[in-house]
């Protein structure tokens, strides 16, 4: 069992060395991750440059890309093994709702849909490391037990995981996405040299947060699962689009 880890915090990040200390001794791991942060690079891929991979002392390997680069590349010819499964994270900071569109940490799994098994992403409800412990368990315990899963091919698992300790986690849960209200406007800012710019703000505030959201979940502390599949067509609109485009021509 060969298992690729990435993450969108970094190659540095203690959330990406907690997950490989966690599953280094279940399967033959190996560390494919961006040099820099990239969250929020969400599921783009660098195509302006060549990446160029660095091997650090710790046996991880740094690409100056993004989540996506890192997993399309140990997929595709980086490695001398092709992995057999991609597990992401641990982000330090949520990945609820609609934050899913721009995680770089979810992206990493989404990339990994192609091994034919689930790919997970798991995220740690704090920037904070102080319970990292209780994330590296719950990943340990998940991944572990995945060849016990009945999904169709390409789904990918988001999982997030309260700021607690362990025996403070009440269970985990099967949910849907919830979904966020507008993010807070930019705040504009202005350089010494008078030139004016932006810094993109927080995510909004839960507004879709009832029971069975992830939102919900993690609130109630427990484990927030989702599945996530990559068909984004919008089935239920097909007949209003099919009486509409009949009137056009």
């Amino acid at each position: 069992m060969r298992i690729l880890i990435a993450n969108d915090d970094g190659v540095y990040a203690p959330g990406l060395a907690a997950l490989y200390d966690a599953l280094a001794d279940y399967a033959e791991c190996v560390v494919v991750a961006p040099i820099q942060d990239m969250s929020g690079a969400s599921s783009s891929l660098t195509l302006d440059r060549p990446l160029h991979p660095q091997y650090l002392p710790n046996g991880f390997i740094g690409i100056n890309g993004t989540p996506t680069d890192c997993v399309h590349l140990g997929l595709n010819g980086l490695l001398e093994q092709t992995p057999d499964m991609v597990v992401s994270g641990i982000n330090l900071g949520a990945n609820l709702g609609d934050d899913v569109l721009y995680s770089g940490t979810v992206a990493a799994a989404i990339e990994g849909r192609f091994t034919g098994r689930a790919a997970f992403a798991f995220s740690l409800l704090s920037r904070l490391p102080d319970n990292l412990p209780t994330a590296a368990h719950i990943a340990r315990t998940l991944v572990e037990n995945h060849e016990k899963l009945d999904l169709p091919p390409r789904t990918v698992l988001s999982v997030n995981i309260p700021n607690l300790p362990l025996d403070h986690i009440r269970g985990i849960q099967l949910t849907r996405l919830g979904h966020r209200a507008r993010a807070t406007a930019p705040s504009k800012v202005v350089n010494p040299r008078g030139k004016e710019g932006y810094w993109i703000s927080v995510a909004g505030d839960a507004e879709d947060a009832g029971p069975g959201t992830d939102f919900h979940a993690v609130m109630q502390g427990y484990v927030s699962i989702t599945p996530l599949q990559l068909d984004r067509t919008f089935h239920e609109a097909f007949n209003g689009l099919d009486s509409w485009l009949e009137d056009l021509l």
